[in-house]
């Protein structure tokens, strides 16, 4: 079974489920790109995660993780093994030192436990041949128009960042280094992941 692996390409705001987001992944050596549609928590656990940002108390994926080392056990790669009936299905690839072994997961759950570990993220091609969107066909589809439906609006905020980077900054140009400092520490207590990303890009580049 050949394996193609995938990058997170975006995150953004499901425009056909309320509620939901779209995962944007791509594949790293080729033009295709596999939406997955996913929930808010998921979701959530994984822009924290790649926007480097630390929660004061561990989300359940963080858990997961500190419980793993402490019973030594490693994981090795991440799986989107399956579509059924519209279904994804994934596996998390674990090891102990001796054995390999597979956990099944939601596709979520997997990534977002995966980025945790800095693993690579796969799929297979009966997968990509099903549910993924050749980018010719996306760019395509992407007009200059503002009237597109769903499908279109998903498929052209595949190609943006996370929402925490795409939308405008709410921190105030004019606020101190100590207000920002104390707006961060509100936004993580508030558990605002997105505020505080943007807060604590504004903190970077205020000491870049």
């Amino acid at each position: 079974m050949k394996k193609i692996q995938l990058e997170i390409l975006g995150l953004s705001s499901s425009q056909s489920q309320s509620g939901s987001f779209a995962l944007i992944l791509g594949e790293k050596t080729g033009n295709r790109r596999l939406p997955i549609i996913i929930g808010m928590f998921e979701a959530q656990s994984i822009a924290i995660q790649i926007e480097k940002i630390s929660p004061n108390r561990p989300l359940t994926h963080d858990l997961f993780k500190s419980f793993a080392e402490h019973v030594h056990v490693t994981i090795l790669e991440v799986l989107i093994s399956d579509l059924k009936e519209g279904v994804f299905y994934s596996k998390i690839v674990c090891s102990d030192g001796a054995t390999t072994f597979e956990l099944d997961a939601r596709p979520s759950d997997a990534i977002a436990i995966g980025l945790r570990f800095g693993v690579p993220i796969f799929t297979v091609e009966s997968v990509l041949s099903e549910a993924g969107i050749i980018l010719s066909d996306l760019d395509e589809n992407v007009d200059d128009t503002d009237d597109e439906d769903d499908q279109d609006q998903d498929e052209e905020d595949s190609d943006k960042p996370v929402p925490s980077r795409a939308e405008p900054r709410e921190p105030s140009g004019q606020a101190s280094l100590d207000e920002l400092t104390k707006m961060l520490a509100q936004a993580l207590e508030k558990e605002d992941y997105e505020k505080a990303a943007k807060i604590r890009d504004e903190l970077n580049k205020r000491n870049g």
